[in-house]
């Protein structure tokens, strides 16, 4: 046994990282892979061409041209087309409903969503996602069993229930109240400020990573305008003072103005939807270094299924495509942050499409690599202290890289399709791919 090489026989080894048990199967795992790519997209940064990424366990140990790639005859080289950082997917919900409409949170066994959402969490990883935001769902309580290797899965970093006023966007408003106690899996509700603060310290002690909030009306919720605010200005600020103490950000579901200036004027850290922005909010996104998750995938998405939706659903859509697909450009060409976020919740074969909101940043004026751009190393920004050193192929980063099999910076439209996703690694860890044979 070399230092870079152990043979696993059926047998349980322990994850050099994490700690967990996992069966493992019988062929040689490498301690160290060796990535040689025609293009290396480092996430931040100019791409090389003909480049390397040396992984060392759960590490990058070496990123740069492959000219210069330490070399071991003890490690075969993995071949791909184009190697880049794992993505980051910052606006996920693994909720498993089958069809676009909350009232299946009511009538669905929990175990059966459950079950839903441990596939879609699969299919996410093999759609090139290696780490997801999670701002509503069963992600936060699935999330251990991900770090065991009972499930696969992105990393996740859960916000647990989402926040909302009563008659809010987190509210099921066909449905008595005292049925809704009996949901904790969805949202919380919570009015004045007593009542916001409870709510944060309820998703610390599940182990949120962020915190969900609806500041505005939304378009899945059915008596809500999506323009209007929720929640007042002094329960934002206390929602975002009580997150801050536990060193975590707050993540503001928005379409209306007024809620956007609410939730960055009480100092949220991203904007989700962003519809009705304007240059005024641009510029404040700005200045307070905030970032903007726009989903435009769900938008496109719902309306192409629109005879599906709830027929207030479809209307306020309507409402709203139109503002958002402006608002996304608006920010774009204002400089504003950009993460990517999808906003899939119906569970099936759209989780692992995730990278399709690459070309929606694209077709909406971002260049192809600043669209990457938004899809990895602006990720980790989305979890505030609570980020990972990920995101980027940089030496001492954590090892979760992904290869394809076409150059994204020439055919940023083949993004979504997650066949052209030929290699996943986490953690070091070969999640998707063929092992490089001699």
């Amino acid at each position: 046994m070399t230092r870079h090489k152990q043979w696993r026989e059926n047998a349980l080894v322990i994850h050099p990282r994490r700690g967990h048990r996992a069966v493992t199967t019988l062929y040689p795992a490498p301690m160290t892979t060796r990535i040689d790519a025609d293009l290396l997209i480092p996430g931040r940064g100019e791409p090389i061409a003909n480049g390397t990424v040396v992984l060392d366990g759960p590490q990058i140990s070496y990123i740069g041209p492959t000219s210069d790639a330490p070399t071991d005859p003890d490690v075969m080289p993995t071949r791909v087309a184009t190697v880049l950082p794992g993505l980051w997917e910052c606006h996920a919900h693994f909720i498993g409903i089958t069809k676009p409409d909350l009232m299946d949170l009511v009538t669905e066994p929990v175990a059966r969503m459950a079950a839903r959402a441990v596939g879609d969490l699969g299919k996410t990883l093999d759609g090139g996602v290696t780490s997801a935001r999670e701002v509503g769902g069963f992600g936060l309580l699935i999330a251990p069993t991900i770090e065991e290797g009972t499930v696969r899965g992105p990393t996740v970093y859960g916000a647990g229930e989402i926040l909302s006023t009563t008659g809010g966007h987190g509210d099921i408003h066909n449905i008595g109240l005292e049925l809704l106690d009996h949901i904790d899996h969805f949202g919380i509700l919570c009015d004045g400020v007593p009542e916001c603060l409870k709510a944060v310290r309820m998703n610390l002690r599940k182990g949120a990573r962020v915190i969900k909030i609806c500041a505005s009306g939304g378009v899945m919720s059915e008596v809500d305008h999506p323009i209007h605010q929720q929640f007042s200005d002094d329960e934002l600020r206390a929602i975002v003072e009580e997150a801050a103490r536990a060193e975590r950000v707050v993540a503001a579901h928005c379409h209306g103005k007024p809620g956007i200036m609410a939730a960055l004027h009480a100092g949220c850290t991203t904007i989700e939807h962003g519809s009705y922005l304007d240059e005024e909010a641009a510029d404040l996104m700005i200045e307070t270094d905030a970032t903007l998750v726009p989903t435009r995938f769900v938008i496109d998405g719902l309306l192409a299924h629109g005879d599906a939706l709830p027929r207030y659903a479809y209307e306020k859509m309507n409402l709203v495509s139109g503002h958002h697909e402006q608002a996304m450009k608006l920010a774009i060409a204002k400089g504003v942050r950009i993460a990517m976020g999808t906003d899939i919740f119906i569970s099936g074969d759209g989780y692992g499409q995730n990278s399709r909101e690459i070309t929606h940043l694209v077709n909406a004026g971002m260049t192809p690599l600043d669209a990457i751009e938004a899809a990895t190393a602006n990720g980790p920004i989305t979890v505030g202290p609570q980020a990972p050193m990920s995101g980027q192929l940089r030496e001492a980063y954590d090892a979760d890289v992904i290869g394809v099999d076409f150059d994204p910076l020439a055919e940023p439209s083949l993004w979504g399709d997650p066949h052209r996703i030929t290699h996943v690694w986490k953690g070091g860890n070969l999640e998707k791919g063929p092992l490089p044979t001699r």
